[in-house]
């Protein structure tokens, strides 16, 4: 057994805040500029340059790359021989999210009920944390701070099971066009289909994070991304909505099995930011 001390957890988390929210990854900058480069319509592509722009003075300012810094959720594998040491698990991610929010005067933008007491928490806690027990003895944490706008347009629907793929795929391209503008494109689409009502919501969120050069691992289905991408960019909402070649960045599907009733599918949607990083412990 590996013991694992909560007080390097609690760091790890909250230097992840930070530096999910203050800079972006080269792979998406990269893609950001392939697209600019691509595109057709002339404010399209100077509205990619902005936010091209933007990433780099967020870096050079230590800014937020957006003023929303988001819900944090975090997605733990956690290794079986990996045994946790002066603290809890669950307490020490929540004090370094405290912590990174505090420390780095991000926006906190939790409430502590629903509906009832819509008040401010005041550190951006709690987090939402997904953990996965794995082989071995590492800690890996991806760690998304994802932002209202593009969760709010994010989509569910419970499939019979006599459901075509064309009509899942429409329900995926007719989520995006319904949320247009709003999610702040170009997004990451993610889609999660199979599992259950609860897991295929997961399963999208989870896919937002994936490499864009990661594909699913079945042809088909790595078919079946291209496809909803190609569709997607034929809807001319563009970037930030003013219309354009350029709506999606990316679409991931992640899959699982399904009771023989069901066939699950969520759509979660990603801004362009696409904030989240992983670290291995």
């Amino acid at each position: 057994m590996r013991s694992f001390d909560c007080k390097i957890l609690t760091h790890a988390v909250k230097q992840l805040c930070i530096e999910a929210n203050l800079y972006s990854d080269k792979e998406l900058r990269d893609t950001l500029a392939g697209f600019m480069e691509a595109e057709s319509n002339p404010l399209a592509k100077d509205v990619l340059k902005v936010l091209l722009k933007n990433h780099e003075l967020a870096a050079e300012e230590k800014l937020p790359l957006c003023q929303d810094t988001g819900m944090v959720t975090v997605f733990a594998e956690i290794g079986q021989k990996l045994c946790f040491s002066n603290g809890d698990f669950r307490t020490a991610i929540q004090e370094g999210v405290r912590q990174g929010y505090e420390e780095a005067y991000l926006r906190k933008s939790v409430v502590k009920d629903p509906i009832f007491r819509r008040l401010n928490s005041k550190d951006n806690t709690p987090a939402i944390i997904y953990p996965e027990i794995v082989a071995g003895e590492r800690l890996k944490l991806t760690l998304v701070p994802k932002g209202g706008g593009a969760d709010n347009m994010s989509s569910q629907r419970m499939f019979l099971p006599t459901a075509e793929l064309a009509e899942v795929k429409d329900f995926v391209v007719e989520t995006i066009r319904i949320a247009g503008g709003k999610p702040c494109p170009p997004v990451i689409v993610g889609v999660g289909i199979g599992g259950s009502f609860d897991y295929s919501a997961y399963l999208a969120k989870k896919a937002t994070t994936c490499a864009f050069d990661q594909h699913h691992p079945d042809e088909k289905w790595h078919a079946v991304e291209e496809d909803l991408l190609a569709s997607i960019n034929k809807l001319n909402i563009g970037p930030q909505g003013f219309g354009g070649d350029c709506t999606a960045l990316a679409v991931h599907i992640l899959t699982y099995p399904c009771h023989i009733a069901s066939l699950p599918v969520a759509v979660n949607i990603q801004c362009h930011l696409n904030r989240h990083k992983t670290i291995l412990l």
